[in-house]
Parts: structure tokens; sequence; C-alpha cells
């Protein structure tokens, strides 16, 4: 991979027709009689994120054929619920921002944020049941169950400090890269009856899923606000886990690791404290390590389509996994 980047807009040139039917099937999905519920939907839609999932399903069912109602639908439905998530995620993490603006729970606080969020839930559920496709509807529902497991997975571990490298693999393909490639696997289902192009656009998301957190983890070391939209170390902050701290755990001498467990039982976190956990993991060679796998499951997912014959949308299937790996926020 190089760092020869082009633009997320820049991405879905090829699928910018597509991406307009998929935005009006998400904007009616979202719509209630109830006023507050439709005031936190428009703050929701002003304030999207990259669309990274609808993107990767039609995208996905352009590689295996043409899209069809269904693969709208079933982009729409992978946003509605991933967005369920990270509004359950910041109740959970009381997190306060949200792409760089006050979260859901920070203005109308966690009452109304999870009632939101189970709002969204059921009408993902009803989008679903739109689709009329029992393959589709297996998969989906594996992975909404997916998504729960992961979570208390990794709150499990971060009560019981038993966090594993192959644990935190596991835990990831759980409750981050099962979203991103079920996306990818819904555009092929929605598409095409061949069981290589389920298997091929699967791997792909699952393996840019991964590559997808590892690089949240560098920015929680790493990032600032300003760059990130995201709490600056927020998952250290909260004693989670991520992968640049389970290596530094792994290799640091037994002084430093010491050290290292000291400062993140700090139940404040200073500035100052932040910078000497970051020193750690850096001496350890956590950062380096971390880049790395990032590098590597980024080029598995670039194998796992390598076989589709040359077009403009396996170009920027290819560009977003590029996009990923150095993107700044």
């Amino acid at each position: 991979m190089h760092k020869d980047l082009v633009t997320l807009k820049q991405i879905t040139v090829p699928i910018i027709d597509d991406i307009k039917i998929f935005q009006q099937e998400f904007e009616n999905a979202l719509k209630s009689e109830v006023r507050l519920i439709n005031s936190i939907s428009k703050y929701m839609i002003k304030n999207r994120g990259k669309n990274i999932r609808p993107i990767l399903t039609i995208l996905s069912a352009r590689l295996c054929g043409k899209p069809t109602l269904n693969s709208y639908r079933a982009a729409a439905m992978m946003e509605l619920l991933h967005i369920a998530t990270l509004i359950h995620d910041d109740v959970v993490d009381d997190g306060t921002l949200r792409r760089g603006k006050l979260s859901i729970n920070r203005i109308w606080k966690n009452k109304v944020s999870v009632l939101m969020g189970d709002f969204i839930l059921s009408k993902a559920l009803i989008n679903m049941i739109g689709i009329k496709d029992f393959t589709a509807l297996e998969q989906i529902s594996a992975t909404a169950e997916k998504l729960s497991s992961g979570e208390i997975l990794q709150i499990e571990k971060s009560i019981t400090g038993t966090m594993t490298e192959e644990v935190y693999f596991d835990m990831i393909s759980q409750k981050t890269a099962s979203l991103i490639a079920t996306s990818c696997e819904l555009g092929a289902i929605t598409t095409s009856k061949n069981e290589k192009d389920r298997r091929a656009t699967y791997d792909f998301g699952d393996n840019l899923g991964i590559a997808f957190q590892i690089k949240d983890d560098l920015f929680d070391i790493m990032g600032s606000e300003n760059e990130t939209g995201k709490n600056n170390g927020g998952d250290v902050k909260k004693n989670i886990m991520t992968l640049p701290l389970i290596y530094s755990f792994d290799n640091l001498s037994r002084i430093a690791r010491r050290k290292l467990k000291r400062l993140l039982g700090v139940r404040k976190k200073t500035t100052k404290v932040m910078a000497e956990i970051y020193d750690l993991v850096d001496t350890s060679g956590g950062l380096t390590y971390s880049s790395k796998k990032l590098e590597e499951f980024s080029n598995k997912a670039l194998d796992a389509i390598s076989f589709y014959p040359d077009s403009p949308v396996k170009q920027s299937m290819i560009d977003l996994v590029t996009f990923n790996a150095f993107r700044t926020r």
C-alpha cells in the first residue's frame, strides 16, 4: 500500500446515483410522528459520519452485479444498525463527543438516548422484514447478536484484566468487523447467487473491519480530539485494552509493565499521565506492531477481491482500504 490518498468523495464517484437512492431509503426509515424523534434524527443526519457501511454494501453489489431495491434497503438497514449501536455505546462509555459534535446522550441525556437507540433498532428490524430474503435475514440477525456479544466481552475482559491478543481479535471481529463484513456480504446476497461472491465480499469486509478497529486503537493513543472528533484516549481512560496496550504488557520489562499498570489504574488520567502511557507504549514497540497489523489485515482485504476484473468499482474498494489505513480522523 502507498499513501496516494483519494478522498471519500472520489471513492464514491462510481456509485453516486446509488448513494442518492440509499439516502432516500435511510431518511424515510427514520421518519416518525413524534417531534422529539424527528429533532434527534435531523441532528444525526446533519452530523452523519462517512457512510462507510452503506458505501460498502453498494460497492459490493456493483462488484457482483446490479444493485436491486433490496441492496439499497440493506444499505439503509446496516447504517441504522450502526447508528443505534453508536448511541448505545456513548451511553455505556459516557461519551461526550461523536464526530466532533456533542453526542446525543450529552444533549438529550441517557434515558432519551437509550430509547432513541431502541427506536432506530426497531426501524432496522422493520426495514429488514421488507427485504424478504431469508439468507440476508439470517446473516443480519447473526450480526446483531455478534455486536452485543462483542461489547459484553470487552466489558468483561476490562473488568477482569484478562485481555489477550487472541481474545482481542475475537472481540473486534464481533463488535466491529462483523457489521462491516455483513454490509459487504449483503451487497453480494442481494445481487448474486454465487457463493464465491458472498465469501469474497465477506472476507474483504471482515479484514477491512479489523483494520478499521486497529486504526481507531492507534488514534486512541496518538490522535487528538480535533483530528478524530472523539474523546482523545477515551478507551485508555476507561481501561479498555486496545492492541497497542496488549502488546506493551506482553513486551515491556517487569518494572515498566508495573509502571504502565499503575498509570492505567489512575482514576483521573491527566495529560501528563496520558503522555507517560504513550511513551511506554511507544518504547515497547506497541505502536509499530499495531501499524504492521493494520497493514497485514489491509492486505488480506485486498487479496479477498483480487480475482475480480479491474473496474472503477473494484478500484474504489481498493482505495477505501488505503483510505482507512491513512485516514486522519
